[in-house]
């Protein structure tokens, strides 16, 4: 990119996992409403296609459950209605419930086991047809992948493949590495942002940004969270990436994970900002919030703690532009 991206991100994940049918329609029109009322000015629609297992090479996503091309334009073109901009994100899945960060292959290709360049050329062709939605559609931002923690170390292949991406879409690209990754990806120069999960336990929030922001600087390139959240439920603030965690609904344990996460981040000057994870294609009723156990803040006291600080700094930076 010509351009330094200087973008503020106050942003929501939107519509995992993209099962077809769900992305459309009054329901999804009616979630999307409710999140943009949350002061973002961003969101993130992620789906997903699924392949087989961990060492398959065949990526079906024109296939069900995955979303189709037209519901992903809708999207797309409602969130745009709405003035949020737009990352599409595509993610691989295994339908065998193999976690992504997991797919892998041997290092050296051996005859009759499958191999890394089988799976980067199905993985290629996936990720360039949302590409090219993406730029036909005037998508803001474009995420190559998401967790691949296995594949991370595949440097050559990752090249290649944003240098093609580069081909099909004009916007910033980025990945959205996970976790205690950001220190460890080797190709960060190729993308124009850098992205990660940051699903970091409470009381931890200044030893983890001081490791990111040494990989912000060595790099010097933006950075953001393209995935950020706690789950309201009992013990999530310790562990907010485990979605199976055992627990009861506990609106205020999230409502604090997110006011100390705020807090600590707020502090940080290269913090471009957040995707918070994650509202779904189709919301809990809000009645029923205080047992829901989920990531999704709709109708929860965290709720009322992101658009606080989400109009907040919006505001701060209508200020500052003026």
């Amino acid at each position: 990119m010509g351009k330094i991206w200087a973008e503020t991100v106050n942003g929501m994940t939107w519509g995992w996992t993209g099962v077809r049918g769900t992305w459309a329609g009054p329901e999804a029109e009616f979630s999307m409403r409710e999140m943009a009322k949350l002061g973002v000015n961003w969101t993130a629609l992620a789906l997903a296609a699924e392949q087989e297992t961990g060492q398959s090479t065949e990526i079906p996503f024109r296939e069900p459950p995955a979303v189709t091309d037209e519901e992903v334009r809708q999207a797309i073109r409602f969130a745009k209605s709405l003035g949020l901009k737009v990352c599409l994100k595509p993610v691989v899945n295994c339908a065998n419930g193999t976690w992504r960060a997991h797919i892998c292959f041997f290092e050296e290709d051996v005859p009759g086991e499958p191999t890394w360049g089988e799976w980067f050329r199905a993985y290629g062709e996936f990720i360039l047809h949302y590409a090219a939605i993406a730029e036909q559609e005037g998508c803001e931002m474009f995420c190559v992948g998401c967790e691949m923690v296995q594949a991370d170390r595949r440097e050559a292949e990752w090249r290649r493949l944003i240098a093609d991406v580069r081909d099909v879409y004009s916007g910033p690209i980025t990945y959205n590495c996970d976790k205690y990754q950001e220190d460890r990806v080797s190709w960060w120069d190729a993308v124009d942002v850098i992205s990660s999960s940051g699903y970091y336990p409470s009381g931890q929030w200044e030893a983890q940004l001081d490791r990111i922001e040494r990989a912000v600087l060595r790099w010097n390139k933006p950075f953001f969270f393209m995935e950020k959240g706690c789950p309201s439920r009992t013990g999530s603030s310790g562990r907010p990436n485990d979605w199976s965690l055992d627990g009861g609904p506990d609106e205020e344990e999230q409502a604090r994970w997110y006011a100390e996460m705020f807090e600590a981040c707020s502090k940080r000057e290269w913090m471009r900002g957040y995707m918070l994870w994650d509202w779904p294609a189709k919301l809990h009723a809000r009645e029923g919030a205080s047992s829901n156990r989920d990531y999704c803040l709709y109708g929860k006291k965290a709720e009322a703690t992101v658009r606080a600080f989400y109009l907040s700094r919006g505001a701060r930076k209508a200020g500052d532009a003026r």
